[in-house]
């Protein structure tokens, strides 16, 4: 298929690997242009220095693949967008969205005949070799016209991806995902930060983590991560106990309100992460040191 993403940072580079590797073709754009020229030497990405040159360069009906960071940065790209496409083209907004916002956007954009299909995509850094992880909302038709693109950058055509309900629900899906892996994450970080304080036992954590990786209840790519994470400086003396927060965890607290859903994990996790602000301590620089493992979001350097 012919595709266009806009932004082309962390994920969205590797995106755009993945789908040429798979066999599409891809017109990129990005607010810095080293990366975009970079991509067109390295496999093949057509470069656009401009949303008008992407619409130039892509067939009718077009699909254009928004990764910009979330708020003003996605509206002020899709209310462009909006003015350049043609009735039947499709814009996905693939990052990490409020999923009201889909919901306000998309009947603004159906006036113009123009389909609107959000897209929570997960898969951090390591998605260019082990698949990313799509939850899709959206009508039937655009959604099944795009499935060779899902398809490809899924793990597998018929895994890791799935039409989960109408405009917003992709965003939704992915917002709790979002909440469920701080729970996770504070958990983990929790667990090694008692033996961390166990000098007792003089134990070895990235053994225990090894260990745990196989056969363990509580194995999970989190915890390879946490492996490598602490596997050169089991006391995280480089890394800054300070934990930030994409805004999905405090979304999915906000709704555990608004449905009378009681989520104390969730929110207590999300608690911590503010926590980490104001002290230093072994559980935040573990939480850290997991967010760059698999995101590759940046840390905060110990003084």
């Amino acid at each position: 298929m012919d595709i266009a993403l806009i932004g082309l940072g962390k994920m969205g580079a590797n995106m755009a690997r993945r789908l040429i590797l798979g066999g599409h073709r891809v017109i990129g754009t990005n607010r810095s242009m080293d990366i975009v020229q970079k991509l067109a030497d390295e496999v093949g990405l057509i470069p656009a220095a401009s949303l008008k040159d992407v619409i130039a360069a892509l067939p009718a009906p077009r699909v254009v693949w928004v990764m910009v960071p979330s708020g003003a940065p996605t509206e002020a790209v899709i209310n462009e967008l909006a003015d350049l496409l043609s009735p039947d083209d499709i814009i996905i907004d693939g990052g990490n969205t409020y999923y009201k916002d889909d919901i306000r956007r998309a009947p603004l954009l159906k006036q113009k005949n123009i389909h609107y299909v959000d897209v929570g995509t997960s898969g951090g850094i390591w998605g260019l070799t082990e698949g990313y992880s799509l939850m899709v909302g959206g009508e039937v038709e655009p959604v099944t016209r795009l499935s060779p693109i899902f398809e490809t950058l899924a793990p597998g055509t018929d895994k890791g991806w799935g039409h989960v309900g109408g405009v917003g629900a992709g965003h939704f899906v992915k917002m709790v995902h979002n909440g469920i892996e701080y729970g996770l994450m504070q958990a983990y970080a929790e667990g090694f930060e008692i033996m961390h304080a166990k000098k007792d036992f003089n134990l070895d954590l990235h053994q225990i983590a090894e260990i745990w990786r196989v056969g363990s209840v509580v194995r999970s790519w989190l915890l390879d991560l946490t492996s490598v994470a602490i596997k050169d400086d089991q006391n995280l003396s480089a890394i800054a106990g300070y934990v930030a927060d994409s805004g999905e965890g405090r979304w999915t607290v906000f709704e555990s309100i608004d449905l009378d859903v009681p989520a104390p994990v969730i929110t207590l996790s999300l608690q911590q992460r503010f926590a980490s602000r104001q002290g230093e301590s072994y559980a935040a620089k573990l939480l850290a040191a997991m967010r760059n493992q698999f995101g590759g979001h940046a840390v905060k350097k110990a003084e």
